[in-house]
């Protein structure tokens, strides 16, 4: 059952026209060319684009399938074709079963119908009867948390109120196939939870194909993955973390820059002796060494050293003041252990005035990306930036 292979999709191909007129056109000239039983151009014509291009994957049962890449690299036009939404120029799609989506804000809603309306609709579509529909929509309106306004028409919903009815709706009409697109990102913290929570409980029965631009939630559920790049699959991997390295190595970290009053400056700052290609293993210790000059009768100053994720969020910091040491040399050395998650990872500066223990005073000096290095550590265990050493009885 569980190598039941639920999606196959083989040559799959669609392209568009970037002209409104020019698209108008070339549909009229596909409609006759229909009507009298000529086959379709399959080459581009001017002004037209393969919004995707020779896609070939399956999916079976318990498989979660993350879809990566830049936006505008073809994963909403695949979803929309894998749902039915728009046909494709070329190849083929097989899916076994239902399927359950939520590809856009309000998809499949009638807005002048209210919520429960809705959610009858949405079970005739997918195959239920009245009776079956009534027996999960309790369910379904306890799942979505706003049966205040079930009864309003969906026009009047937020975008959040929309994401909650739509994934309910989704996930609880027990779904052989479930495709979400990337408007989770719509909803509120604790939904976006609960959302990943039944996602992987559904994984038990059912194959999911889960769009993110958030590595961490790729990283989380998904147990295979596409990575596309101008509508073709660049890779194909059930390495979730390699596919996730090689998606952030698609974007270009920012270059070394300084901000502040200038009474402060950095030299010399390396990792293990080393400026570039810094490699630590996880658990592993690590030395930070920087010269440090300050103008002036400053005597007491904050240094912190702040690291930043591939997406640019802050992770771990470390600091002097928190580990009570003021009295500052012109060579800092700094000794720390590799808790990081693997990936890349750079490193920004700060050296702020201290007026007393409690009050920050003027940024001396701010030195962002002033280097990266790379954490090696087990690839399984990617979708928590931030791994603690511990001892286990």
């Amino acid at each position: 059952m569980q190598e039941e292979v639920l999606v196959k999709v083989e040559n799959l191909s669609k392209k568009f026209c970037k002209d409104l007129k020019t698209s108008l056109w070339y549909g009229v000239k596909d409609l006759y060319s229909n009507a009298h039983g000529n086959k379709q151009e399959r080459t581009l014509r001017d002004k037209e684009f393969w919004a995707v291009k020779d896609i070939n994957f399956e999916l079976r049962r318990g498989e979660c399938l993350g879809l990566i890449g830049h936006n505008g690299a073809g994963k909403s036009t695949l979803l929309k074709i894998l749902n039915g939404l728009i046909n494709p120029d070329e190849g083929k799609v097989t899916i076994k079963g239902r399927v359950g989506a939520l590809i856009e804000l309000g998809a499949g809603f009638n807005p002048i119908l209210t919520g429960r309306e809705n959610i009858y609709n949405n079970g005739a579509i997918l195959g239920f009867t009245k009776k079956e529909i009534e027996a999960k929509v309790e369910d379904i309106i306890d799942f979505a948390e706003i049966r205040e306004f079930i009864d309003m028409p969906v026009q009047h919903y937020s975008s959040g109120m929309k994401v909650r009815l739509g994934f309910a709706v989704a996930a609880q009409m027990e779904p052989d196939v479930l495709i979400i697109d990337e408007v989770l990102a719509v909803g509120d913290v604790g939904f976006r939870i609960k959302c990943l929570n039944t996602i992987s409980e559904l994984l038990n029965n059912c194959a999911v194909i889960f769009v993110s631009h958030s590595m961490p939630q790729i990283g989380k559920i998904a147990n295979k993955g596409l990575l596309l790049k101008n509508g073709r699959i660049v890779l194909n991997s059930k390495n979730i973390s390699f596919l996730i390295q090689n998606y952030y190595n698609e974007f270009k970290t920012e270059n070394e820059s300084v901000f502040g009053s200038g009474k402060a400056e950095i030299n010399n700052f390396t990792i293990n002796n080393k400026q570039k290609n810094i490699i630590i293993k996880s658990r592993e210790k690590f030395i930070i060494n920087f010269d440090l000059k300050v103008s002036g009768n400053l005597r007491d100053y904050l240094i912190s050293i702040c690291f930043y994720d591939q997406e640019m969020k802050s992770v771990a910091l470390i600091s002097n003041k928190e580990d009570d040491f003021i009295q500052i040399e012109e060579n800092i050395q700094v000794e720390v252990i590799n808790v990081f998650a693997p990936g890349k990872y750079t490193v920004t500066v700060d050296v702020i005035e201290l007026k007393n223990k409690n009050i920050l005073g003027e940024y001396l000096l701010s030195k962002r990306n002033i280097c990266d290095f790379i954490s090696l550590g087990s690839k399984q265990l990617t979708h928590c930036p931030i791994h603690l050493p511990a001892n286990w009885k």
